[in-house]
């Protein structure tokens, strides 16, 4: 007898576990309230330009990383988006002129011991990372027919990462970034991670780029969201866009989800939407386990406010990444920005019409608050375009272009990405502040109900989201008795 899964949600991580669950023989309904695959990593036209609001890299983009298989067995990395590799990663733009950030750290001004003595311990800790990676491992009592064992050697090769972490993550990106003199230096590594987030993701994250790793898709997150839901097509699977799951329940013995008047029983259902919003939203009663309490109580969100610009002119002697010193302050939403990190698409296939780019940023900071007081007061909108002109100007003092040939613009709020991804206080991510616990959703709730996603895994992007999606569909394999297949 065919056994069948719901997949709620057709973002990276409910693409990843529905491939696996169809692959494993288990007939496989994806319900999606949006028009197109991606969730939260997507990427919009408007007027002939294209706004990439997801990936900016790609952690597992080379074969060497476990977590590329992943990728390639469920279909998101395909001939159709080969990888490009950026160096330098980022350039800082300021009064002084431009400083880049290279993959092998090279390059960066020294100001005297104190810097070098940083340096030294930077590349150090990048040391202990080299080789880093989340291991791609098998649940307890699951049949595979493609193991991946646990392997204590693997472990090994990682202590050096596992003997730093603990000082990592009791301090800082901005605190770690300090034991460098030279403000310029600190000020380009704060364009790497938010600042306020632990130091551990800084390095990790420089270490991927270090090991030659994270890059960026071609076609960028749509293009692969894309692919993942073609290539889960190709296996028998089915998804209905424009569908929004309204309710979770129990039906006799399994779990069902209510669409409208329609019914829908299952084997499993996988909630792939985020877990916050869903355990308050989705059951007739919200959720009160333990784990929902102390998510309630404790979880800390990342927001931010996007900002996409078509420029009519070719930026492409601008770099391609860049954390911008501004010559005065950008104030948006009740917040001052000193330093913007702009993402520029100049000379990028498809991005652009001929002659013309695309820039985008992305301002962090809690301003869900102050967005949703603008709804309801009836400013929304206008504050949308305030937002946008003093960015313009901001900007524009530093690439004149970006003011005086802007020609079109976009603004994505926390309350945008709330009513499009439905997603807790419009954030995209867990905040993983220093001295503070992570607040994770189970993978599996009980028998037929199961969770996937960045509130499933620490902090949040990419790699654990595909991570946790494969977990999640061992879980549902184990349950049902069912071989998991990993590939071909």
């Amino acid at each position: 007898m065919i056994k069948k899964a719901i997949v709620i949600g057709a973002g990276i991580s409910g693409l990843v576990c529905a491939n696996y669950l169809q692959r494993s023989g288990i007939q496989t309904l994806v319900f999606e309230q949006a028009a197109s695959p991606g969730g939260v990593s997507t990427s919009w036209k408007r007027k002939g330009y294209n706004f990439e609001g997801g990936i900016h890299w790609l952690i597992g983009a080379i074969k060497e990383i476990p977590l590329h298989n992943i990728w390639l067995e469920s279909g998101a990395l395909q001939e159709n988006n080969p990888v490009y590799f950026k160096d330098p990663v980022y350039t800082l733009v300021d009064r002084a002129g431009r400083m880049p950030l290279y993959r092998d750290l090279h390059g960066l001004e020294l100001t005297g011991w104190r810097d070098k003595l940083a340096l030294a311990v930077l590349k150090f800790d990048l040391l202990c990372f080299d080789g880093f990676h989340q291991p791609i491992t098998d649940i307890k009592g699951i049949r595979a027919r493609y193991p991946s064992p646990f392997s204590l050697w693997e472990y090994i090769k990682m202590g050096g990462a596992a003997l730093i972490t603990p000082f990592l993550v009791m301090q800082s990106a901005r605190f770690y970034a300090r034991r460098f003199r030279n403000p310029r230096i600190r000020a380009l590594l704060g364009a790497v991670v938010e600042p306020s987030i632990n130091a551990l993701s800084l390095i990790y994250t420089l270490s991927t780029f270090h090991m030659g790793d994270s890059g960026y898709p071609e076609g960028g997150s749509l293009q692969m969201a894309r692919n993942m839901a073609s290539h889960f097509q190709g296996l028998g699977g089915e998804i209905r866009y424009r569908t929004r799951a309204q309710e979770v329940f129990r039906l006799q013995d399994k779990w069902a989800v209510r669409i409208g008047e329609e019914v829908f029983p299952a084997d499993a259902v996988v909630i792939s939407v985020d877990a916050r919003s869903a355990m308050d939203k989705l059951f007739r009663t919200p959720l009160q386990d333990s784990w929902a309490k102390d998510m309630r109580k404790g979880l800390r969100t990342t927001q931010c406010m996007f900002l996409g610009v078509g420029v009519k002119a070719d930026l492409s002697t601008w770099p391609r990444s860049m954390q911008i010193v501004l010559p005065e302050p950008l104030h948006a939403a009740g917040l001052t920005y000193r330093t913007v990190v702009i993402n520029n698409y100049a000379g990028v296939k498809g991005y652009a019409p001929e002659g013309c780019s695309v820039i985008t940023c992305l301002l962090h900071g809690s301003t869900y608050g102050w967005w949703k007081a603008a709804r309801e007061d009836g400013t929304y909108a206008a504050k949308k375009q305030e937002v946008m002109h003093a960015f313009l100007e901001a900007v524009g003092r530093v690439i004149p272009a970006v003011l005086e040939q802007a020609d079109v613009t976009d603004v994505a709020t926390p309350l945008t990405y709330e009513r499009y991804c439905s997603t807790f206080e419009g954030s995209y991510m867990s905040d993983w502040p220093p001295f503070q616990p992570l607040y994770h959703a189970p993978y599996r709730y009980e028998r037929g109900l199961y969770f996937t996603g960045q509130r499933t895994a620490y902090s949040g992007g990419l790699p654990p989201a595909a991570q946790s999606a494969r977990l999640t569909a061992q879980y549902v394999c184990r349950d049902l008795n069912v071989e998991f297949v990993s590939h071909e």
